[in-house]
């Protein structure tokens, strides 16, 4: 629910949510996209090809900016062996993907266009120990970069890369703080 919130995905009951100062309903949907990146639980793939969706659709995408976010997602090389590569068409009942698969494409889409907020929900569920050590990297990568990284998870395995934890316990902040004090 805290990962939807805060991508823009569902309104707050009470309270705002804001970005720079502003709420997210003052932002232009378009401007606030390209600003936050977003992986949820689950990732489905739109019908289109691998790279209209890490572009998320975007007719103004450059081939090179693509790429960046699969490098990042340690998924280009992938990619590459598929029949069609980046042209390889997903989203439909014959797509050739398999969860952890799937689940790294939709973080290359998070990662495309280098967000200043990105928020990662239950981001391992399906990955592999390379998937997982890609994620790693570009969690540390980003923000290395002054990227806000939000990681959303139930394992600790997740959490490598992050430098403050907070925990929630039946909706409330139960604690906060630097994850060296948190695991203490």
């Amino acid at each position: 629910s805290l990962a939807r919130l805060l991508a823009g995905v569902w309104e707050p009951s009470l309270g705002e949510i804001r970005l720079d100062g502003a709420t997210l309903d003052q932002w232009h949907p378009r401007e606030l996209g390209s600003y936050i990146g977003y992986l949820p639980q689950r990732v489905e793939m739109l019908p289109g090809t691998i790279a209209e969706n890490i572009a998320r659709f975007d007719i103004r995408a450059q081939d090179k900016d693509v790429i960046e976010a699969a490098k990042a997602a340690n998924i280009h090389e992938m990619i590459l062996k598929m029949p069609d590569g980046y042209a390889t068409h997903v989203g439909t009942s014959e797509q050739p993907l398999s969860g952890g698969q799937i689940q790294r494409l939709g973080l290359a889409r998070a990662l495309y266009g280098r967000p200043r907020l990105l928020i990662l929900d239950e981001p391992n569920s399906n990955l592999d120990t390379k998937g997982s050590e890609a994620l790693d990297n570009a969690i540390r990568s980003l923000r290395a970069t002054g990227t806000t990284v939000i990681v959303m998870a139930h394992r600790a395995s997740v959490v490598h890369a992050v430098n403050k934890i907070l925990i929630l316990h039946e909706g409330k902040l139960a604690r906060f703080g630097p994850k060296e004090e948190i695991f203490q």
